[in-house]
C-alpha cells in the first residue's frame, strides 16, 4: 500500500467520524496553488425556480451570490433528463450510455437500467493523480454495492445516501432500505437530508482547513427532487409569504429555498476557514424541474424525464476568485461530461483516456472559446414501464438544429432552436437533408454505445 492510500485510508476514518484538524484560519495560497474545488449537483432544480434565474416569488439569494461572483452559463445542458445517465457522464466525462448507464439504475433489477462499467475512469481518481484529497457528501446514484460505490470507484471519504430517491427526508430509506453510508459503514442519522448533507459538507471544508494540500469535494444534494418535503419551519414562512400560492408549488419553494440556505452554509465555512479565495465553486443540476411536482423550467419547453429543452437545460455557473470575472455570462454551449475534462485541466492533470466532453477553461477565464457550432451532441434515456418497455429515448443537435424523439414509439421532430427556441415547430419536412445528417449521426453513436454493457454480470 502507498503512503498516500494509507494516509487516504487512515483520513477517510477520521474525518467523517469527527473533526481531525483544528478550526484554524488556512494560510493564504500562493499564485501557483491548485485550487480547491467544490462541485455541487442540486437534483431536478428547474431552468426557472432560482431568483437569479427569474423565479418571482421564490427567493434564492445564497445561490444567486454564487451566480453573480462568477461566470452564468445560459446554455449548459444535463446529459440526460434523468438521473443516473448525468451523474456518469459528470463523473467519466463521457457520454452515458458509453459507459454503460443509460437509464436510471434502481435497488429493483427489474426496473434498473444502468451499469457503471469497472473500467470507467472516475473524476476522483484524476483529481487523487494532482495530490487533491477527495471527498464526496450526499447522493451517490450510480450503484448500490462494490465495485460502484463512491470509496471503491476512488473517493477518499463518503458520507451519504447510495440510491435514488429517498421515500422520506427524515428516515433517509428507500423501499424499507436503508442506504446511508459513512464509507462502507451504514450509519443512521437524524434529520432533514439536506441539513445533514449541508453540515457533512461544512464539517469536511472545515477540517480540511489546515492542511497545504488542495481538496474536491462533490457536494450532491438529494433536493429538491420528490419526495416533496421541506422542513416545517421553512413551510411556514412560505406560506406567510405566498398565501395565494398552491399548497404543492408552496412546498417546492420551501425545499428550494431551505437548500439554498445549505449552500450558503457551505459558502460561509469556506469563506470562515480562508478557503474561499482559492476555491472554484461549480453549480449544477442533474436535469431539469419536474413539472408534475410544481417545478417552473422557465420559458422552456417540458421538464425532467423530457428531451425538450425544459428537461435538458440546467441552472448552472462556476465561481472561481481571480481566474472567472464576477457577474459574467456566457452562450457557449456546455455539457455535464464537459466538467470532467474542465476540472482535469484546472488540475494541470493529462487525461490519459478518451473522454467525450470538452474543456471549458478557456470560456472560463473568457478566452476565446472553441465554436460549438460544429459538435454533434448526443442525449439519451433508457427506461421500463409502458411508455418505454426497455426501449431509450433520443435527441441529437448540432448548432441550432435539434431532432428529437420524447418517448420511444413517437415520431422524430426536428427543431431550429435559434428561430424557435421554445420548440413549438416541427420542421422535420421542410429540412430533410437536416433530418438525414443528424439521423445519420445518431445511428452511429448508437451503434458505438451499443458495444457497451448496460447490465451487472451474471
Amino acid at each position: 500500500m502507498s503512503l498516500r492510500t494509507a494516509l487516504g485510508a487512515t483520513i477517510a476514518v477520521l474525518l467523517l467520524a469527527g473533526s481531525i484538524f483544528p478550526s484554524a484560519v488556512r494560510a493564504q495560497p500562493d499564485d501557483s496553488s491548485p485550487p480547491n474545488i467544490v462541485l455541487i449537483m442540486v437534483d431536478d432544480l428547474g431552468y426557472g425556480d432560482l431568483s437569479r434565474y427569474g423565479a418571482d416569488v421564490l427567493r434564492t439569494p445564497h445561490i444567486d451570490s454564487l451566480v453573480a461572483a462568477g461566470l452564468r452559463f445560459d446554455r449548459f445542458y444535463a446529459n440526460s433528463p434523468v438521473c443516473s445517465p448525468t451523474r456518469a457522464a459528470l463523473l467519466t466525462g463521457r457520454y452515458p450510455d458509453r459507459v454503460g448507464v443509460p437509464g436510471v439504475i434502481r435497488t429493483h433489477a427489474r426496473n434498473s437500467w444502468g451499469y457503471l462499467r469497472p473500467e470507467a475512469a472516475l473524476l476522483p481518481r484524476v483529481m487523487a493523480r494532482a495530490g487533491y484529497y477527495t471527498a464526496m457528501v450526499g447522493k451517490w446514484h450510480l450503484g448500490l454495492e462494490p465495485p460502484n460505490t463512491p470509496t471503491a470507484r476512488g473517493f477518499d471519504v463518503f458520507k451519504g445516501f447510495l440510491g435514488d430517491m429517498m421515500d422520506d427526508y427524515y428516515t433517509h430509506r428507500r423501499h424499507g432500505i436503508n442506504y446511508m453510508r459513512r464509507n462502507d459503514e451504514v450509519i443512521d442519522p437524524e434529520g432533514h437530508a439536506t441539513t445533514l448533507f449541508t453540515e457533512w459538507a461544512s464539517t469536511y471544508v472545515r477540517d480540511r482547513a489546515s492542511s497545504s494540500a488542495p481538496f474536491f469535494l462533490f457536494l450532491s444534494y438529494n433536493a429538491p427532487h420528490s419526495p416533496i418535503q421541506p422542513p416545517d419551519d421553512w413551510l411556514e414562512r412560505v406560506r406567510r409569504r405566498a398565501p395565494d400560492l398552491s399548497e404543492e408549488r408552496q412546498e417546492l419553494v420551501a425545499l428550494i429555498e431551505h437548500l439554498d440556505h445549505g449552500v450558503g452554509t457551505v459558502v460561509r465555512a469556506l469563506r470562515e476557514t480562508g478557503a474561499y479565495e482559492n476555491t472554484m465553486i461549480v453549480f449544477t443540476s442533474d436535469n431539469g424541474g419536474a413539472l408534475y411536482h410544481g417545478a417552473s423550467n422557465g420559458p422552456l419547453r417540458g421538464g425532467k424525464q423530457d428531451m425538450y429543452e425544459g428537461g435538458l437545460r440546467v441552472p448552472t455557473a462556476v465561481t472561481w476568485p481571480g481566474p472567472v470575472e464576477p457577474g459574467t455570462r456566457t452562450r457557449h454551449l456546455g455539457l455535464t461530461m464537459d466538467l470532467y475534462p474542465t476540472l482535469a485541466d484546472v488540475a494541470d492533470v493529462r487525461l490519459s483516456r478518451r473522454v467525450d466532453g470538452r474543456s471549458l477553461l478557456p470560456v472560463l477565464r473568457g478566452e476565446t472559446a472553441p465554436s460549438d457550432e460544429p459538435r454533434t451532441l448526443f442525449w439519451v434515456r433508457r427506461e421500463g414501464g409502458p411508455a418505454y418497455m426497455g426501449q431509450a429515448a433520443y435527441a441529437v443537435r448540432r448548432g441550432p438544429w435539434k431532432l428529437l424523439q420524447n418517448r420511444p414509439g413517437e415520431p422524430f421532430r426536428l427543431y431550429h432552436l435559434g428561430r424557435d427556441p421554445r420548440e413549438q415547430t416541427d420542421v422535420a419536412e421542410d429540412h430533410p437533408e437536416q433530418v438525414e445528417s443528424l439521423s445519420e449521426a445518431l445511428r452511429r453513436h448508437v451503434q458505438a454505445a451499443g458495444r457497451v454493457p448496460w447490465q451487472p454480470p451474471r
